[in-house]
Formats: structure tokens, C-alpha cells, sequence
């Protein structure tokens, strides 16, 4: 129940909304690039800015449509799982449910995926782009849950690059201010809480 509800929030900021710009907040996010034909880490700032919606159906948040999307794969990692290194199949969101390792060939540190947050990435390393591909574990004790989501077409969002290797907690401090300025401009109910465990992605 609660994989089907993170996956539904993930989801629902791949959807267009009537809403005001947030400031041009833009969203920062961890992808698996290539350069050279080798696989890599990569922080970078999707062109689109979010948005806080004005409509009724989700007040106090912060969304943005990332692209256009094809077929939602759902996948099962057993605990201890460790796959070969591999390319992406297509270019492609992955949300990861639970603990999670993705390394590329010279880093075997990468970027991890918490228990306590739904983590979004970019998959763009492709057979065409890298000839070393990346790796993906689940070091924990319980299964983790991945949802692959192609885009159309498998065209790569429109981005820039921010940094070499993977956002950490920096990358994520105006996000982090949007949210709480939205939430406090909502009548509905205080949720202070929420933001503590909104964007630690890939600390």
C-alpha cells in the first residue's frame, strides 16, 4: 500500500497542472550519464521550473511535469541483490522504493537510496552512450521496489549540468525552502514534518 501511494506522488509530478511558478525553483536530480562511452555520476537541473499547484487536489506542495512518459515497469529487488553491470535499456525515471546502491566503473561509492524516501534518478546510459554501463544493489535485509519509467520517444529531458557525481543535500536547499513556503501558505494543516524527509536524496 504505501509503494502504490509514493509511486502515485512520484507520478503526479509527470502530469501537466494549472498552477503559479514557484519562484522558478527548478528540480535538481541524480543522473546516470555517459562520457566518452563510460558511464557517470551526474547532478543536473531539469530546464522546466515547478510549480505550486492552484487547484484543491494537492495544496501545500510543490510539482512539475518532467517529461512525457511510456510504459511504467514494476520491479522487485530481493534483499542482497547485486546486478551486473549493465546500460540502462532506454532513458528512462527510475523511483526506488527502499535501500538501494548505484555505482558506475571508478566510483564504488555512487549514490544510495534511503529507506524513508521515495528517490527519483535519471537512467541516460545507454548501450549507444556507454560501452561500462552501471551497477545496481540492494545491500539491505528487505526488498526494494523500482518503478522504470521510459520517456516517449526515449528522448532526454531538457537539463543542464550543475555538477559531476550525484546531487547531495546542497542541491536541494531551494527546494527545500519552495516547499516549506508553500506549505506555510496552506490553511489546511502545519506540516513541518513533511520537509524533513522531502529531499535528502543521494546524501
Amino acid at each position: 500500500m504505501r509503494s502504490s501511494s509514493i509511486l502515485l506522488s512520484a507520478l503526479a509530478a509527470l502530469m501537466p497542472a494549472t498552477a503559479s511558478a514557484a519562484d522558478t525553483i527548478k528540480l535538481n536530480v541524480t543522473a546516470i550519464s555517459a562520457r566518452d562511452g563510460v558511464s557517470t555520476l551526474e547532478c543536473w537541473q531539469m530546464d522546466r521550473p515547478l510549480e505550486i499547484p492552484t487547484q484543491s487536489d494537492l495544496p501545500g506542495s510543490i510539482r512539475g511535469v518532467l517529461s512525457n512518459v511510456s510504459t511504467v515497469t514494476y520491479t522487485v529487488l530481493p534483499p542482497k541483490y547485486d546486478s551486473p553491470v549493465h546500460p540502462a535499456p532506454t532513458k528512462l525515471w527510475v523511483v526506488v522504493v527502499g535501500f538501494s546502491q548505484v555505482t558506475v566503473p571508478g566510483d564504488d561509492v555512487g549514490f544510495y537510496t534511503s529507506s524513508d524516501t521515495s528517490s527519483l534518478f535519471f537512467a541516460a546510459d545507454t548501450a549507444d552512450v556507454s560501452s561500462t554501463g552501471h551497477r545496481s544493489q540492494n545491500p539491505g535485509d528487505a526488498e526494494t521496489i523500482s518503478f522504470q519509467i521510459p520517456t516517449q520517444g526515449a528522448v532526454v529531458p531538457p537539463h543542464s549540468v550543475v555538477h559531476m557525481g550525484p546531487c547531495g543535500a546542497k542541491d536541494f536547499v531551494g527546494m527545500r525552502e519552495a516547499a516549506i513556503g508553500a506549505m506555510r501558505s496552506d490553511p489546511v494543516e502545519p506540516r513541518a514534518a513533511w520537509t524533513d524527509n522531502l529531499f535528502p536524496f543521494h546524501l
